[in-house]
């Protein structure tokens, strides 16, 4: 599971010029869900998305989470972070979860993230969606479960 994360003022979804979602201050997460990703992934992401302290504090470092300042998650499903560019000229998506599995794990991580007490919106999976977002600092960071895998067997 691939992940991108924003830090925004706001953000907003529009699926045929009606907005379907928008949130204040917090996080964007465009979520891509892999072929062999499970709920434990899931699990694993929203946790360490919650928590990560990338807002300032009083002394003005990045030492609190989005639940830390009541902000909101806005999560948007994006298969197309897992192309694969490497050859050719048009991205592969072999990697990418069929779409059942990619919704029902989609869902699961709205859920997650919802019972763990951060207010969460979402876009709407697999619509065309115009995402619109005032990206704060600008901080952007991107988060790999295959990447923390891999780092563990490596200890």
């Amino acid at each position: 599971m691939k992940a991108v994360v924003q830090r925004v003022k706001k953000s907003q979804v529009t699926v045929d010029d009606a907005v379907v979602s928008n949130i204040g201050s917090g996080l964007l997460v465009l979520l891509g869900v892999e072929k062999d990703d499970t709920k434990k992934d899931a699990d694993f992401l929203v946790e360490k998305i919650i928590n990560l302290r990338i807002f300032e504090d009083d002394a003005g470092k990045m030492n609190r989470s989005v639940k830390d300042v009541k902000g909101e998650l806005m999560v948007v499903s994006q298969f197309t972070l897992l192309g694969d560019c490497r050859k050719g000229r048009r991205p592969s998506f072999i990697k990418a979860a069929p779409p059942r599995k990619a919704c029902d794990l989609y869902d699961y991580f709205i859920g997650q993230a919802t019972r763990l007490g951060v207010v969460t919106q979402s876009g709407v999976f697999q619509a065309m969606m115009d995402v619109l977002l005032i990206n704060q600092g600008p901080v952007t960071l991107i988060l790999d479960t295959k990447e923390n895998s891999r780092k563990d067997t490596e200890k």
